[in-house]
């Protein structure tokens, strides 16, 4: 238990700006029981729902996605679109995997990668702007919570293309700790929004698997900057779907 709390505490170290500080022994904690990140989704979509609700109180539909928007990245950080930027980057980079790997890697934002960010910056200003606000602070937990366990889905299959602390991820998690943050993840996303939760964490799912198949043609192998990619693209897909399906699928308030 004490090895999992202390996985737990790190994992909010990994995936947020919240100051509880992070070592190589939470990540080596946080690595054994990779399952928790369901769980810190969880906390962070608590508290983005809970931004929404007070924004949705006295600001417009826009304004409220703004908010909302700057309320994820000051919370999450950016290391995770960043990993969306050099994802983008190697990607739409012309030749062969190497070049296309050398791309990545280069620390200087391209093309690519500022095409990859405004396409998700705009499409969830743009979900967002939609969602019915009786709707907006439970679709913000699931899609957390839905992203996380995406994150832990690109892993598990995955293969390790170079060292860091992607490779860790990649090569220490496995289709037993992805099933158990599945489980996890189906239970917080049931309990927020019933049918509409389960759908919407499905569809993150196959995201992340889609992003897989993206990372090895053009890669040959995954790295961090798919994870983080692949969490800011899930985030957006859960979104999406709360919003097309969100008045066709039943959903409930607990």
């Amino acid at each position: 238990m004490k090895g999992l709390l202390f996985a737990l505490k790190s994992g909010f170290g990994w995936l947020s700006t919240i100051p509880v500080g992070i070592s190589m022994e939470g990540i080596e904690a946080l690595m054994r029981h990779v399952y928790v990140f369901p769980l810190v989704g969880l906390a962070l979509g608590v508290i983005l729902g809970g931004v929404a609700y007070m924004a949705g109180q006295a600001l417009s539909a826009n304004l409220v996605a703004v908010v909302v928007i700057v309320a994820i990245y000051k919370l999450c950080g950016i290391n995770h679109i960043d990993g969306l930027a050099d994802f983008g980057d190697g990607v739409i980079a012309h030749g062969t995997r190497e070049k296309k790997v050398a791309a990545m890697k280069d620390v200087s934002l391209g093309t690519g990668g500022a095409v990859f960010i405004a396409i998700i910056l705009l499409a969830a200003f743009a979900i967002v702007s939609d969602i019915p606000r009786a709707l907006l602070p439970l679709s913000l937990l699931v899609a957390e919570v839905s992203a996380k366990e995406a994150m832990i889905c690109f892993a598990a299959f995955s293969t390790s293309l170079q060292k860091g602390f992607g490779q860790i991820m990649i090569e220490r998690t496995g289709s037993r700790q992805f099933l158990m943050g599945l489980v996890i993840s189906a239970v917080f996303c049931v309990a927020a929004l019933g049918p509409l939760g389960l759908a919407a964490l499905v569809a993150a799912q196959v995201a992340a698997l889609y992003m897989v198949l993206v990372a090895k043609r053009n890669f040959g192998g995954a790295t961090g900057d798919g994870i983080g990619a692949t969490n800011e693209v899930a985030r957006v897909v859960a979104l999406a779907v709360a919003l097309t399906l969100g008045g066709v699928l039943p959903w409930m308030l607990w």
